[in-house]
């Protein structure tokens, strides 16, 4: 049986910080990525991709907004965002995939799926919702539209403006897995859990969306736990992690064990929003399944021993 990697692309994957966001430029970043995944696949692998869609959810926001203010559509969800934008960014890579393949005289089909995941209602990130989402407002706006919508709007640290905030609840089931792990066994390129996957709760017998975003990096790691993968690769913009990093005495960490990982963590290492999520992903992948987590950017994947490998001992 091949080896089976689960891969998490990163917003850069999608979408530079100095670029507008068209659709020409992030299908061109897409099929950049996609075309370094071909050395994995070369050696045997096969692969799952998950991906962020934090610009993107963001844009449709917007979107949905002015669609509202403008000709008085209704806004949508955000379970409903995110499943517009999952649709969306795994047709780009499915897409790119494709084209990728082709070009390598590669035969492999590249399937997407819509994916629901599930969250505890109970999650205590119901109670203290800290991810920031759309836009940014004035102090007034962000009141006005608090005592409409009855959403949580905080101010931004940087002093941008305030903005919506949702629970990051943690992600406890990811619907139609076995499906994904058989097919990606087969041998298919199956892209599922984009943007952490859509948010539900099970009430009543089914499935119910709700306001929240799930971390794409904790999505990928229950799915490559739920597939038994043989290692989990979280796809960032930066070769190696780092400690003290930017600061005097960096040094480039090549593999850790996962108490190595917590202590850095507990040292605050990592930051919030950043690395500290991917870090934390890849000691839950590892310490539940005992293999291996390869942190690094997607260009350097054509060397077996790249990233920062996070261990179990």
């Amino acid at each position: 049986m091949r080896p089976l990697a689960v891969l998490a692309f990163g917003g850069n994957a999608l979408l530079r910080s100095n670029q507008k966001g068209t659709y020409e430029e992030q299908f061109q970043n897409v099929e950049n990525t996609c075309r370094q995944i071909v050395p994995l696949i070369r050696r045997g692998y096969d692969i799952v991709i998950c991906h962020g869609n934090g610009p993107q959810v963001g844009n449709v926001m917007l979107q949905h907004e002015a669609g509202h203010n403008i000709f008085g559509l209704q806004q949508m969800p955000m379970d409903f965002c995110g499943a517009e934008t999952q649709g969306a960014i795994a047709y780009m890579i499915e897409t790119a995939m494709d084209r990728v393949l082709y070009a390598n005289g590669i035969t492999r089909r590249v399937i997407s799926l819509v994916t629901r995941v599930e969250v505890s209602p109970k999650d205590p990130m119901f109670q203290n919702p800290t991810k920031p989402v759309g836009p940014f407002y004035t102090a007034e706006e962000a009141q006005r539209l608090a005592a409409e919508t009855g959403a949580v709007y905080k101010e931004d640290p940087q002093g941008r403006g305030w903005r919506k905030v949702v629970p990051s609840p943690a992600p406890v089931h990811i619907s139609n897995i076995d499906l994904v792990g058989r097919l990606a066994r087969e041998g298919k390129i199956v892209v599922t859990c984009g943007g952490g996957g859509i948010p539900v709760i099970w009430e009543n017998g089914g499935y119910k969306g709700v306001e929240a975003v799930i971390d794409k990096d904790l999505a990928s790691a229950l799915c490559a736990c739920q597939i038994r993968a043989d290692a989990l690769y979280i796809l960032t913009d930066v070769p190696k992690v780092y400690i003290n990093f930017r600061q005097p005495g960096e040094k480039a960490l090549d593999v850790i064990t996962v108490a190595q990982a917590e202590k850095y963590l507990a040292e605050g290492q990592f930051a919030e929003g950043s690395m500290a999520p991917k870090v934390r992903a890849g000691i839950h992948f590892v310490r539940k399944e005992g293999t291996e987590c390869i942190i690094t950017e997607a260009g350097q994947l054509h060397d077996p021993s790249c990233g920062t490998r996070i261990i179990l001992k």
